[in-house]
């Protein structure tokens, strides 16, 4: 009977052990309530006790937590219609002012919503479509000049299709965070970071921008294909220019050869002729007789003809 009594109360110790004791872990920092009064706060790990029954332990996260707004279609200053979605990043900083006006951590997904969606809101009605979408007046790839880098100029002014970012993106994100930061203290929560995560046109915007988009690309692909052209017009006339001059040089070369060539022809022949005339008069005649008569020739002379001379007997030196 004593050794049942025993281990009853052993199992009720240990019971009593399990209700009351409680452990903290180093991302979580504990609200001890009794009767929903705050007692005392833990924020150091390790293995701690309460009162069973009347004191309850809350448990908070004391690390970064997320919060991701739902998208939403805002104006911007210059009537365009956009779709933004924003995200951030908090924590508990004061986990007895958390408890007593926000309660509990489900609640705070409300609490971020009411706060940083109407900053976001806020923020980008009063700024243009391009303060959200660019942080600086950098000139865009797309435009860049496509010249040939030799001659290059880069405009002195820019072109209408830019507007000038005179608060840009960064400034918009950091302006929400200042904005939405003191109002979240007052509920023991510090805004770590506020990001707009995506901004994109509504479909009726989209539309245009994509056709315009198109437009300037084949205006770019346009200004490819006609240098290209005038490119390939060059070096077919280059390659025309120096086709022509290798032909006259060629020409002229040819004719000096050819000019040459006679004249030693010519120096050959009045050599031969200087030694002795008469035998080249007598060559030559043949040649005209080989040339002119045939065995199908007809022709009627004079027998005094002079190109018969030589038929009717050849006199050579002796």
């Amino acid at each position: 009977m004593k050794t049942k009594f025993l281990l009853a109360v052993a199992g009720l110790l240990v019971l009593m052990l399990f209700i009351c004791a409680y452990t903290v872990d180093e991302t979580e920092q504990v609200v001890v309530t009794r009767f929903d009064k705050v007692q005392r706060t833990v924020t150091t790990p390790g293995l701690r006790f309460k009162l069973p029954v009347i004191e309850k332990a809350l448990v908070f996260p004391k690390n970064l937590q997320e919060w991701d707004g739902d998208p939403g279609q805002i104006p911007t200053k210059d009537k365009t219609y956009i779709w933004v979605n924003t995200f951030a990043r908090w924590k508990i900083v004061d986990p007895v002012l958390f408890f007593k006006t926000v309660g509990y951590l489900s609640r705070a997904q409300q609490r971020l919503d009411e706060i940083i969606d109407p900053t976001v809101r806020n923020f980008i009605t009063s700024n243009r479509l391009i303060e959200a979408v660019r942080n600086s007046n950098r000139e865009l790839d797309t435009f860049e000049d496509l010249g040939d880098g030799d001659d290059r100029e880069k405009p002195k002014e820019r072109p209408a299709r830019f507007s000038q970012v005179y608060v840009g993106r960064d400034k918009i994100d950091t302006g929400i965070l200042k904005q939405a930061k003191p109002k979240l203290s007052n509920f023991g929560i510090e805004l770590a970071d506020v990001k707009i995560k995506r901004v994109n046109y509504v479909e009726e915007v989209r539309k245009s921008v994509y056709e315009r988009m198109i437009a300037e690309r084949k205006q770019i692909a346009q200004k490819f294909r006609s240098e290209g052209k005038g490119e390939a017009q060059k070096i077919l006339g280059e390659k025309e220019r120096e086709l022509k001059r290798i032909e006259s040089e060629a020409y002229r070369t040819a004719q000096e050869i050819k000019g040459k060539a006679d004249a030693q022809s010519t120096r050959l022949y009045a050599k031969a002729y200087g030694q002795d005339s008469e035998f080249y008069s007598f060559i030559k005649t043949l040649e005209v007789y080989n040339e002119a008569l045939s065995d199908n020739s007809s022709i009627i002379l004079s027998t005094d003809s002079e190109i018969f001379k030589y038929m009717k007997g050849y006199k050579g030196n002796k």
